[in-house]
């Protein structure tokens, strides 16, 4: 597969390694829509030397857990027939009660020495995640597929840096954006909605579907920066309280949408607590809901949370090999801080806009000895050179 970008190349490798190994492992691709998944486990069953079957649960009605034992069965018949096969499931997470049943059909195969290779593919990750932990313990290995980096998008279709942070990282809507209207739609309706919609509402419980999406728009509006509870519940129709919008806001998360960064702190209530920063997960769900920036000086401060927003989101997709937060006592701020293992760095985005936080850093190392500064934009590391390597070149 060698017009893949490098990235998605390595999970195609690593995942063919795993299907064609005899250890018994059901196979957890997980990621947001349209990132690849469908394409990476068609890809691998092509090459894996298998017999395979493929079956989606991606559809507006619910499948019952009895769709995923049929699927089974007849994966079972082929390898009977054929010595082994591969199982691909797709939106598997969609089929109430599937982890209980992929469970009990492991488990079958396991005291019947069946050669049925299992492969799991979802796009909300904190549902798969629950599946996995509540049912499936020890039984999978779980490969997240992020959202396309800058180097992924320059790689396949020669973006430049402007163009990825106005437009993101969606492979699929690479072939709209002559036609920034048609692009926008494209994002709000194949994506956004679809993923609220489809991903989140129609698989748990949300009370208030309306406040989900009024905080998502403003998500858009606020990325990269910090906001109170307070603020947020005010600009909110219906609020109710703080947790319901920590809440809501890690339904979205975990739909790969938006995240809330914590504060840096060592108390873990402290950062329960703490006003999250806002990072939209994926610049092109920004600028298709608020609009794209313009060549005007008027745009500045939104190239700057473009800027900052895309950096953010860089780092996230590594999470939760790092941990990323933020840092702000009274005036002085640190953009991101990322933990290594017992490692700890300070990240200074020079984006272009407001005032430098190079005060932040300052006071941020006298507290934490160990930190290491990095700065990025400026006279640091460019924002080309960093959003186009693995945060781990500059993270060691």
């Amino acid at each position: 597969m060698n017009n893949l970008p490098p990235y998605r190349r390595a999970v195609f490798e690593l995942i063919l390694a795993r299907v064609r190994e005899s250890r018994r492992h059901i196979q957890v691709l997980a990621g947001p829509r349209q990132v690849g998944k469908s394409t990476l486990a068609l890809q691998v069953a092509q090459e894996a030397g298998l017999a395979w079957r493929y079956a989606s649960a991606d559809e507006p009605l619910l499948r019952e857990r009895t769709w995923i034992a049929a699927e089974w069965e007849s994966a079972r018949a082929l390898a009977a027939r054929e010595g082994a096969a591969l199982l691909i499931l797709d939106e598997a997470q969609k089929v109430p009660g599937w982890s209980e049943a992929v469970k009990r059909l492991w488990d079958e195969d396991t005291r019947a020495n069946a050669k049925v290779r299992v492969l799991v593919l979802g796009s909300a990750m904190l549902l798969v995640q629950r599946g996995l932990t509540e049912s499936l313990a020890g039984r999978f290995e779980v490969v997240r597929v992020g959202h396309w980096s800058y180097r992924e998008m320059a790689d396949a279709f020669g973006w430049s840096l402007e163009q990825f942070l106005r437009f993101g990282g969606y492979p699929g809507a690479a072939s709209l954006i002559g036609d920034p209207d048609r692009w926008a739609s494209y994002i709000r309706d194949s994506l956004i909605e679809t993923t609220i919609s489809r991903d989140v509402l129609l698989l748990t419980r949300v009370d208030k579907p309306a406040l989900l999406r009024q905080l998502f728009r403003l998500a858009c509006d606020y990325s990269g920066q910090i906001v109170t509870y307070r603020k947020l519940m005010g600009e909110l129709q219906d609020a109710g309280n703080a947790t319901t919008i920590a809440h809501y806001l890690e339904l979205l998360s975990g739909a790969g949408l938006v995240a809330g960064l914590p504060k840096f702190s060592g108390s873990r209530l402290v950062r329960r607590a703490s006003s999250p920063k806002l990072i939209v997960l994926n610049n092109g769900l920004i600028t298709a809901t608020i609009g794209l920036p313009g060549p005007a000086a008027d745009d500045r401060d939104l190239r700057g949370r473009l800027v900052e927003t895309a950096v953010g989101a860089h780092l996230m997709s590594n999470a939760p090999r790092i941990a990323v937060s933020y840092w702000r006592e009274g005036d002085s701020e640190v953009d991101f801080v990322v933990q290594v293992g017992r490692s700890l760095f300070a990240i200074e985005v020079k984006s272009g806009r407001g005032v430098s936080s190079a005060m932040g850093l300052s006071k941020f190392a006298t507290e934490h000895a160990k930190v290491r500064p990095l700065v990025v934009g400026g006279d640091g590391i460019s924002i080309e050179d960093f959003l186009q390597s693995d945060p781990s070149r500059w993270l060691q």
